[in-house]
């Protein structure tokens, strides 16, 4: 109930995007006017962001309310429509706890490397946060805890933020075990999910022994896993519709390492030399100079489009240029089915860019070339082919990490 949900932040006082309910197409065009463009909408009682869109414009809205429910069934196009202001460049956070009904002990807080906008269960995720501040975490933490008070919890909760200017918002909250619980469990060394059923069936918090302030001196990151190679003409790009059918983790004393680790693990193996194929959306190419002089400075040729090329040459970094699709042959796709281009990043927006560089992206998934449609992603890829070069990968046993017994 998305009403009474909104009245018990505001009695906490915390904040959540600018939002609205819709039951019709106009109240959904009315309601997307009030608030801003972009927005998320998403059908009301759906799991793994089933007919979820970032929609751009009201033509946008007005094909999603026409076509897309309708597509996704009956029992979703029946129901009301759920419409939040998207938040550009935020990031976004998932916290899973447990609460007793009086106490809550915290057993995570893990930083999505997607910026918002990108299904939680689709995005890879550190544990601890690699970029935000202690100030922020502190804050996520005593949030979860007051809205877990305040609901009654008794149990495993989860809950979804995201960060954008340094402000906190609240996305979700979810009264139940998560997808992120085992992940969890393995990262901390604390038996989640089994703690959360005692307490359910009568429990307290304080049998456990549990301390949430206790820092671990590892990073864990999870990485989705997608089955995109057994459907052809799938687009690899992802959005806020969940499209992962499994994950796997990498740990390690340092982020950079420990995503190299959640790479290998899901089939990816990073270059350490050769090309690299970058081509970005316009609102990515202020942050695309640095990401391409990180990858020079390690003896890295630089391969981009046009509009690319021109913002890295204004940058004084060497770049070779090539045609897009469009533009005739010789192209970048011909580039990468060639064995050319070592490493793709290539970043969409709207339909047509999407629809334009699909034989991009399709082509690197068929040939197994390591591929990345968000800057944050290629960003933590980066910083990982940095850390290998430094040294080979080591090997533990999980248990090792943690000084009791898991």
């Amino acid at each position: 109930d998305r009403e009474r949900f909104q009245t018990l932040l505001h009695r906490l006082g915390l904040r959540q995007p600018a939002n609205g309910i819709a039951r019709s197409p106009a109240e959904a065009e009315a309601v997307a006017e009030r608030i801003g463009y972009p927005v998320v909408v998403r059908p009301s009682y759906v799991l793994g962001g089933r007919a979820m869109e970032i929609v751009h414009d009201r033509a946008s809205l007005q094909r999603y309310m026409r076509v897309a429910l309708q597509l996704a069934g009956q029992d979703v196009a029946s129901g009301p429509v759920l419409i939040d202001r998207y938040l550009n460049d935020a990031i976004e956070a998932d916290v899973d706890c447990i609460a007793d009904g009086h106490d809550v002990y915290v057993a995570g807080v893990m930083e999505h490397i997607e910026e918002a906008g990108i299904h939680s269960g689709d995005s890879a995720c550190s544990l601890p946060p690699y970029t935000l501040s202690p100030a922020i975490v502190s804050e996520l933490k005593e949030q979860t805890e007051a809205m877990a008070r305040e609901l009654g919890i008794v149990g495993l909760m989860n809950v979804q933020y995201a960060i954008k200017d340094q402000d906190i918002f609240v996305l979700e909250v979810n009264p139940r075990a998560s997808r992120t619980v085992p992940f969890v469990a393995k990262a901390t060394g604390v038996p989640v999910a089994k703690i959360g059923a005692r307490v359910m069936a009568g429990a307290k918090l304080a049998e456990f022994r549990l301390d949430d302030r206790a820092v671990a001196p590892h990073v864990a990151v999870k990485e989705a896993v997608f089955p995109f190679n057994r459907f052809p003409n799938v687009d690899t790009i992802l959005g806020p519709e969940m499209r992962s059918t499994g994950e796997v983790m990498g740990l390690d004393a340092s982020f950079e390492r420990a995503f190299a680790k959640s790479q290998l693990a899901a089939g990816v193996r990073l270059p350490l030399s050769g090309v690299v194929f970058l081509s970005v959306r316009g609102s990515d190419k202020p942050a695309v100079p640095a990401l391409a002089r990180r990858l020079v400075d390690m003896g890295f040729t630089i391969l981009a489009t046009r509009g690319t090329a021109q913002r890295l040459r204004e940058a004084g970094i060497a770049v070779e240029v090539v045609n897009k699709v469009l533009e005739g042959r010789p192209n970048c796709v011909d580039a990468i089915r060639s064995g050319d281009v070592q490493m793709v990043i290539n970043t969409a927006q709207g339909a047509q860019s999407v629809a334009d560089s699909f034989d991009i992206r399709r082509s690197a998934l068929t040939l197994g070339i390591p591929h990345f449609t968000t800057m944050a992603g290629a960003r933590a890829a980066t910083h990982a082919i940095a850390a290998m070069r430094e040294g080979p990968l080591e090997v533990a046993p999980l248990q090792s990490y943690f000084s009791g017994s898991f």
